[in-house]
């Protein structure tokens, strides 16, 4: 029987409901706004920002080495509006000038000092530190904006996620992303669920945990099923987006919960397949759970806009394309490899779009997109639409519109 997957609710006395705002249902459950967002939202089928073509850094058919990426999967961009790339299955970061000129390259593969394996993630400080994480080779990696190594951090407790760096130094980080938070061999289940979110000093210790989980009563489902997309802001607020669930959430730097938003979606996210795990002798097979997708990425403007990438619909067959991991063991070390399995050469698809919510998680609007997204950011007045899996591409945008004008 399928298992419907919903955000539920539940107060502790009687909740209160705040008036109603064009076709937006606020409530306010165990003192956290909820809001319930139907429609096409406040601007209706007007969006009051428009996207302004700028840029586009890269091709994996590129005859320029320096420019054909392979899984580009995040973007920096620093004060004098310098663009990082972390061009992840090259195992390096490709540096531009604002305009789009190619200036330097750092990494490649490898263990040592500036070296990389499959790196999964970028983000850069005040400062233009690039903070990479590198979860094969177990550390985050803090490069000067020359790529030189400034420090590494090494993490003693628990696999290594996706990281930003906040203003205070300390990190914030969600599970790894390669696979699921699952505990392979035979063991005694936990008393209660981790949280989704940690928090980490520069030495790599543990100051606090974030989020609560959606229990599943499976450990394959319930990890799957709380997978998230995370992006912080400039004053260290928290944003969450669940790929399979109808939730999106703003935490306070001291992980106070402050809203939580679904909105109308035309497909059910109800689990189709519970997947499985499988243990014989020394061996594990893994079938992952079948549900629809909700979110691919998310992030936030200088307006404290919260922008969330989604799926208008779902991708066709003939549309999908992964990332196939094979792991092998030589000279007594494990080696990983990716490969992007599926139609790589597709390139359109009317399959994704922009959602736009205010400071306070009301739905503003949407903008469709006529292309292939898995991850974007927002620095300034820039958007940026990393296409990883197909064309190895960076679309760059200018948001344009009322009180969206803001500089690098």
């Amino acid at each position: 029987m399928a298992v419907p997957v919903v955000l539920l609710i539940l107060a502790a006395g009687m909740t209160t409901f705040t008036p109603q705002l064009a076709a937006q249902k606020v409530e306010i459950v165990n003192g956290v706004r909820v809001v319930h967002n139907q429609g096409k939202g406040l601007w209706g089928k007007n969006p009051e920002v428009k996207l302004q073509p700028v840029l586009k850094l890269g091709d994996i058919d590129s005859p320029d080495e320096q420019t054909a990426f392979y899984m580009p999967i995040a973007v920096a961009v620093d004060t004098a509006g310098h663009i990082y790339i972390l061009d992840s299955g090259n195992h390096r970061i490709q540096k531009f000038s604002p305009g789009g000129k190619y200036l330097a390259s750092f990494g490649r593969f490898g263990q040592g000092p500036g070296e990389f394996n499959y790196p999964s993630w970028l983000d850069i400080d005040a400062s233009g530190n690039l903070y990479v994480t590198d979860p094969f080779n177990d550390r985050i990696q803090v490069l000067g904006p020359d790529g030189k190594e400034i420090k590494t951090i090494k993490f003693t407790e628990g696999k290594i996620g996706n990281a930003f760096v906040l203003s205070d130094g300390n990190l914030i980080m969600t599970d790894p992303v390669a696979g699921v938070r699952l505990n392979l061999a035979e063991h005694k289940k936990p008393a209660s669920l981790p949280k989704l979110i940690r928090v980490i000093n520069p030495e790599g210790k543990i100051i606090r945990e974030i989020g609560d989980r959606l229990d599943m009563k499976d450990e394959l489902l319930t990890n799957t099923i709380n997978a998230v997309h995370m992006t912080v802001d400039s004053r260290d607020n928290l944003y969450l987006a669940f790929p399979f669930q109808n939730r999106i959430e703003k935490y306070s730097p001291e992980g106070q919960l402050i809203w939580r938003a679904d909105r109308k979606l035309p497909y059910s996210l109800e689990v189709q397949d519970k997947g499985s795990i499988e243990r014989q002798g020394g061996g594990i097979s893994i079938r992952t759970p079948r549900i629809n997708r909700s979110s691919e990425s998310i992030a936030v403007d200088g307006q404290g806009r919260v922008w969330v990438l989604t799926l208008a619909r779902q991708l066709k067959k003939e549309e999908q394309a992964s990332v196939g991991i094979s792991l092998t063991m030589a000279g007594g070390k494990q080696q990983v490899g990716y490969r992007v399995q599926g139609d790589s050469e597709l390139r359109h698809t009317d399959a994704y779009k922009l959602e736009i919510f205010d400071q306070e998680g009301v739905l503003l609007g949407e903008i469709p997109l006529e292309m292939f997204v898995d991850h974007i950011f927002i620095y300034g007045d820039k958007l940026f639409l990393v296409d990883k899996l197909r064309g190895g591409t960076v679309h760059v945008f200018q948001i344009t519109g009322e009180s969206s004008e803001v500089s690098f």
